[in-house]
């Protein structure tokens, strides 16, 4: 953390202005990392960075823009209620901000739910290492897995909160916010699946039934780990030793010589 402190100074210095009214993209640009690494670095929130830097002895100054406070504040929201419970109303009381800025910043309820997506789950940590993926196939399969897991159980839990709306509801908010970010969702999971296809390492299947047969078992068992822990106990598999079974399983059904 200290490294991203001196760098919100850094940033904070060049340009004149308080830490808190730094963009993130600038701080992520003097600490040398991307904007969604820096993110995922923080847990998804900058609230951690700016008491790092209070921490440090310096006041981080005003309040975050209204842009993270919404996100932030949404994200709690979802965790807590449910995508069907949302309303920019609830939002805009518990970020401290107003109606009309929401519509301003988000264009709308959904644009809102899209960027809380966004931001805690899987994408960021999907970019992150198809921006520096491993050398082996078999590592790209595991950390992809972990990578998923990670975004499970991230705080507050938004995706186990959207599964549950698009199983509910498959035209609902939870299906916008998804259909807003799996372009990029694949286009990230190309980039690590689709070289080893092009030298013969992996079949040549379509993208999406390649990725549907890597992560649809384990989304599956993430779902259903609190149903199964109390019926099975000590007999179900960690989620460690889960990762590896099921990495196992794709590469021998995939994977070719």
């Amino acid at each position: 953390m200290k490294d991203l402190v001196a760098a919100a100074l850094t940033a904070a210095k060049e340009r004149g202005q308080d830490v808190a009214d730094v963009p993130v993209t600038a701080i992520a640009a003097a600490a040398g990392v991307s904007r969604s690494t820096l993110l995922r670095r923080l847990g998804g929130s900058r609230a951690a960075l700016d008491e790092a830097v209070r921490q440090a002895g310096v006041d981080p100054g005003g309040r975050p823009p209204v842009r993270e406070r919404a996100i932030e504040a949404a994200a709690w929201l979802v965790a807590e209620r449910g995508l069907g419970e949302i309303t920019l109303d609830a939002v805009a009381e518990r970020a401290g901000c107003s109606l009309p800025s929401l519509h301003t910043v988000f264009e709308g309820r959904d644009g809102l739910l899209a960027a809380v997506f966004e931001q805690y789950g899987p994408l960021p940590d999907v970019q992150a290492l198809a921006a520096d993926p491993p050398q082996r196939l078999e590592d790209v399969v595991r950390a992809l897995y972990r990578a998923f897991v990670t975004a499970f159980e991230r705080e507050p839990q938004i995706v186990p909160a959207v599964f549950a709306d698009l199983f509910s509801r498959p035209d609902g908010p939870a299906a916008r916010m998804m259909a807003a970010t799996v372009p990029r969702m694949y286009e990230g999971l190309g980039g690590l699946l689709l070289p080893y296809v092009e030298a013969g390492r992996l079949r040549p299947l379509p993208l999406p039934l390649l990725a549907q047969l890597l992560l649809g078992p384990l989304i599956n068992h993430i779902l259903l780990r609190p149903v199964l822990a109390p019926a099975f106990g000590a007999d179900l598999p960690s989620v460690d030793e889960a990762i590896e079974l099921f990495a196992d399983a794709f590469l021998r059904a995939v994977a070719l010589p």
